[in-house]
């Protein structure tokens, strides 16, 4: 049990700065902190590149692997004890 949860923990490591760098490589939408900063001032049309999906389906991709691995680590310290 002690190597599935280590490896559960280095895969939640590495996924947590993953979907850190990919959150901050989205455009911004417009209004709040990207606004604050210029980001307001290119207009976006609302089509959005090839570029833009693929990495909102990795970012998608990615955010489910990191809900799980943070599902399997809740039920291995839950169940551990027994």
């Amino acid at each position: 049990m002690d190597i599935i949860e280590f490896v559960l923990q280095v895969v939640l490591g590495i996924t947590s700065l993953l979907l850190t760098l990919l959150i901050l490589m989205h455009k911004g939408r417009g209004g709040g902190l990207s606004d604050m900063f210029g980001g307001g001032m290119s207009s976006t049309v609302g089509s959005s590149g090839l570029a833009e999906r693929n990495l909102n389906r990795f970012t998608v991709i990615l955010s489910l692997v990191w809900f799980g691995t943070i599902v399997g680590l809740g039920l291995l310290t839950k169940f551990q004890g027994l």
